[in-house]
């Protein structure tokens, strides 16, 4: 007699839409609303998928009369498939959030893109003067777009002018990020930081010096701090209202990822054998910041972090494809998948409710948390 042995299911096999994409995935972007997410791949497409589930858990959650034990039952059908569009001929395609539902992103040839929640390219907004765009950001409540070419900042107000700001030539932009209420906007370049002011005309406001490149741009809730990585290791601490730049350095391998958790009021960090965490510090004085002993320790690096938005968990994804989700501040973690790709990208959705990834190996992911799990 032939004795078949059935797989345990996961959580990610239980609670995941995946779909196979042809390349790895540079970054992932949810919608202002939530209803769908933009994966931006390294082949120069964005693949988009919603958030609505035609088999949500909360409809194959089960509570057994007897034990009141809660099981969940897999699903029944493969997901809708996924819609692509072709943004660029080669290299990552920029991707943020634009008004409601759709996407601005970044051509290979200077043009800033709308691309609608269909996945389809609407309209051009601008071009840039010098080759690919690097970076793009967009404010839904000013309707502001920026974008850089690596020389120049771009400025648009929806009203067809553009402006032009920058340092010019060598100046090597490669992060863009609007601050929380829209006033200022951070920009990267070779060696530090430039933080412009738009709420009238632009204006530079401060430069600040970094020892090596910023990559990422991550600017606190309230405004006060950015956390930024940094090409030579590590990443900063950038207090603008006191000009304070705490460095940390001990980082096994780069840190690819930052998040803010403004329930735990911590960041998180990949980069390391364990997920990183700190407390920020009181604003304007550089002290304060304590570690925070965070899931569990390891040896496989972390190589992507997402905060949660709504309490103080945060998604962690491995250089094995494993992703876990950790209590800022605990030991205790809770196995999402076990084994995979490397993990490239992670964001959740702003109620919290979904959690969207990308790996190396293509595989993007929309993974949707029953109601009451996080309660």
């Amino acid at each position: 007699m032939n004795q078949q042995t059935m797989r345990n299911l996961t959580l990610f096999d239980l609670l995941a839409r995946s779909w196979k994409r042809p390349s790895p995935i540079a970054d992932v972007c949810f919608s202002v609303d939530g209803s769908v997410v933009a994966f931006s791949g390294t082949d120069g497409s964005i693949a988009i998928a919603p958030t609505s589930d035609a088999e949500p858990p909360e409809k194959r959650v089960r509570i057994s009369a007897d034990l009141g034990q809660t099981t969940i039952k897999p699903r029944k059908s493969p997901p809708a498939p996924i819609i692509a569009a072709t943004v660029r001929a080669e290299g990552d395609a920029p991707v943020a959030a634009y008004r409601s539902s759709g996407f601005v992103c970044g051509g290979g040839t200077g043009d800033v893109l709308c691309l609608s929640r269909a996945g389809e390219v609407e309209n051009t907004l601008f071009r840039t003067e010098n080759g690919p765009v690097i970076a793009v950001d967009h404010f839904k409540k000013t309707g502001i777009t920026l974008a850089t070419d690596g020389d120049h900042l771009y400025l648009s107000r929806g009203s067809g002018n553009v402006a032009r700001y920058g340092r010019g030539p060598g100046s090597h932009m490669e992060a863009l990020a609007i601050s929380p209420d829209g006033c200022r906007v951070a920009a990267s370049f070779a060696d530090g930081l430039s933080i412009w002011r738009l709420e009238n005309e632009p204006a530079g406001l401060q430069e600040i010096s970094l020892p090596s490149r910023p990559h990422s741009l991550h600017w606190k809730a309230d405004g006060t701090t950015l956390a930024c990585s940094l090409e030579g290791g590590g990443f900063a601490f950038v207090d603008l209202s006191g000009g304070h730049v705490q460095m940390i350095r001990d980082f096994p391998a780069t840190v690819r990822t930052l998040s803010w958790s403004t329930p735990a009021d911590a960041l998180v960090a990949s980069g390391a054998f364990r997920i990183a965490a700190w407390s920020p510090g009181a604003p304007g004085t550089g002290n304060g910041r304590t570690a925070l002993v965070t899931g569990r320790p390891g040896l496989v690096l972390v190589e992507a972090v997402a905060a949660h938005p709504k309490t103080g968990l945060v998604a962690a994804g491995y250089a094995n494809g494993q992703i876990v989700i950790a209590q800022i501040g605990g030991r205790d973690e809770m196995l999402v998948r076990p084994a995979g790709s490397a993990v490239t990208a992670m964001a959740w959705s702003a109620d919290g409710n979904h959690l969207a990834l990308g790996d190396a190996d293509g595989t993007t992911a929309i993974i949707t948390f029953p109601h009451q799990m996080f309660k």
